[in-house]
């Protein structure tokens, strides 16, 4: 009994496995990308890059366990919320008053620990932020947020 009950989750597994999860990726650029709208110095665009553009923007770095389902679909619905929340790919497209509250929110969860995600930092240990990176950051956001 306990074989079948393994074999029939087996086949389960590698059935998922064909259902497609649409990739967050594009090959563009857009001007509307906050990196091309805001030009920061190449250190905080690499913090960007590192801990924040994997799940708010639209181009995703997947390694190779993000495309195993059902981790893919948990994946793709996190990209999706997190793009519904800030997207950098859009960033031109936001109102002043809207872009002024995303970076608002940005300094608020790095500086509280809520952003980048535990969850996200337990597979990606080189997106954790420190002391000084979250500083570096508020700083820089703090010179470009209009009044």
């Amino acid at each position: 009994m306990k074989r079948k009950i393994l074999l029939f989750l087996l086949i389960i597994f590698i059935g998922i496995q064909f259902i497609p999860v649409e990739l967050n990726q594009s090959e563009i650029t857009s001007n509307n990308d906050f990196i091309a709208a805001t030009n920061p110095s190449k250190e905080i665009e690499t913090l960007l890059k590192t801990s924040c553009y994997d799940c708010h923007s639209n181009n995703t770095n997947y390694p190779w366990y993000d495309r195993v389902a059902p981790v893919s679909f948990w994946v793709r619905q996190h990209i999706d919320e997190a793009k519904d929340e800030l997207n950098f790919s859009e960033w031109n497209t936001y109102t002043q008053k809207r872009k002024n509250h995303k970076i608002k929110e940005i300094i608020e969860e790095t500086e509280e620990g809520e952003m980048p995600l535990e969850s996200y930092l337990i597979m990606h240990v080189d997106a954790k932020l420190s002391i000084i990176q979250i500083e570096q950051l508020k700083n820089w956001l703090d010179t470009i947020k209009a009044e």
